[in-house]
């Protein structure tokens, strides 16, 4: 399972803290396995159920990721660490596992992708936290995971969080369903 998740999402070798990285990897994998999934559902399922969209989970994770890369590389590039420093392995970690409590939040039944009972009343920023939690990630992750969706909205956001919830909107929003 572990080298299919790595092939999907190739991002996570991008974490240089190997223990992190690690983490990250026990994350999605527990993820899949308490929602009885693959990583190849990951390439196929809807990355929202919120609208009719034909990008999938992965793709969708893939990019927020890649946008937060590129926001923390431009700005370490403009700022040099000066007036804004990211920790560039956490706001990588926490774009990765932003929405993996959706692993939960969702099933597939006949061929169709729907909340479980328990997505209906728990939503995925709740669920993903626990996720990160059990396997020992960072409050910094955990936050970012936590505040990425309109959860977040009543709390200040660290700046990883910030970047993560504007990538995640990003994909979000412009996308017609």
């Amino acid at each position: 399972m572990r080298e299919k998740l790595l092939s999907i999402l190739p991002e996570i070798e991008w974490i240089g803290d190997v223990d992190l990285r690690e983490k990250v990897i026990a994350t999605w994998i527990d993820g899949l396995e308490r929602g009885g999934w693959t990583p190849d559902d990951v390439a196929r399922m809807p990355f929202t159920l919120a609208k009719k969209v034909s990008a999938s989970f992965a793709q969708h994770v893939r990019s927020v990721t890649r946008i937060c890369a590129a926001v923390s590389d431009t700005f370490d590039e403009i700022y040099n660490g000066v007036d804004l420093k990211l920790d560039r392995d956490i706001l990588i970690a926490g774009a990765l596992l932003h929405d993996v409590g959706k692993l939960v939040e969702m099933e597939e039944v006949d061929g169709a992708f729907r909340k479980t009972a328990d997505g209906k009343i728990v939503r995925h920023a709740f669920s993903g936290v626990a996720l990160a939690d059990a396997h020992g990630l960072p409050g910094t992750v955990q936050h970012i995971i936590g505040t990425h969706s309109k959860e977040g909205d009543p709390f200040k956001r660290i700046p990883e969080s910030v970047i993560c919830h504007f990538a995640d909107f990003m994909n979000f929003d412009p996308i017609e369903g």
